[in-house]
């Protein structure tokens, strides 16, 4: 997590006081999704640092149709955020519309909130499009003296969006996902470091990595991990690291090889 400026920090903490029983009194009185949208507003100036007449609009039109709110920053479209009303519970559905309407703008974040409930979607560009939820906040139930809670607002923070702590949080969630896990486990590295520990366990037995991959897809790794667009997306990404790590190393090692040759020609003129 990113270290949050002490400024924004009690910033942060104060709208945990002041907006938890803004959000349980409207919820008590059912308040409907305008007035929903009145509370975001505020919110998003008040915790979260926008400015409510310059960055947060509800005027953005995607295909002739408004979407409830966007953010801008220096006039450039950076999420959009789908709101209902206060009492309905969010589900992924509710936030198909929106998701439709980043992709054509080639926004990668989309916002869904009901004022308590704060979830935060990073696009997926594939076909057809997909969305990964990668956090789910209730703002009633944060607790303004807990490190970890005034970090995760941070997130969404504009402080923290100029310093894209969102796109680092979503890739390090990514490095742990159990799609990238699964496909590590997979790798020719961790392979041969299993095969070489279970010859230590028996030192008799003959074991190659082909034995051992096949342990792991059909009896050790769950299917889901293993098939789908995100996990051929882990494999990929894993295999690319390690075609890079091989190219920096091959060019390490011909670097002596470079420097001798230098060194020969030198010694001939």
């Amino acid at each position: 997590m990113a270290v949050v400026p002490k400024k924004v920090a009690e910033r942060l903490v104060a709208g945990i006081k002041r907006y938890q029983p803004i959000l349980s009194a409207a919820k008590a009185r059912d308040v409907g999704e305008a007035d929903t949208v009145t509370i975001i507003k505020d919110m998003l100036a008040d915790v979260f640092g926008y400015d409510k007449y310059s960055d947060v609009t509800s005027e953005h039109s995607i295909r002739g149709t408004y979407c409830d709110l966007a953010i801008k920053i220096d006039n450039q479209l950076q999420t959009l955020i789908e709101v209902k009303a206060i009492d309905i519970e969010l589900k992924d559905q509710h936030v198909k519309q929106a998701i439709d309407y980043a992709a054509n703008q080639g926004v990668d974040w989309v916002l869904l909130t009901n004022g308590i409930v704060w979830r935060v979607y990073h696009l997926i560009f594939a076909k057809p499009i997909d969305q990964e939820l990668v956090l789910e906040i209730d703002f009633c139930k944060l607790n303004a003296r807990n490190a970890a809670d005034i970090e995760m607002l941070f997130l969404w923070c504009k402080e923290g969006w100029q310093r894209s702590v969102l796109g680092e949080y979503h890739t390090q969630r990514q490095a742990l996902s159990r799609f990238f896990v699964g496909a590590m486990l997979q790798s020719e590295t961790v392979l041969d470091v299993v095969r070489r520990e279970l010859r230590r366990v028996s030192p008799d037995v003959r074991i190659d990595t082909n034995q051992i991959r096949e342990v792991l897809v059909n009896e050790v790794i769950k299917r889901e991990v293993l098939e789908g667009e995100k996990a051929d997306d882990a494999r990929k990404k894993i295999a690319r690291a390690a075609n890079k790590s091989l190219r920096a190393a091959n060019s390490k090692a011909d670097t002596p090889a470079v420097e001798k040759a230098k060194v020969a020609d030198g010694a001939t003129e």
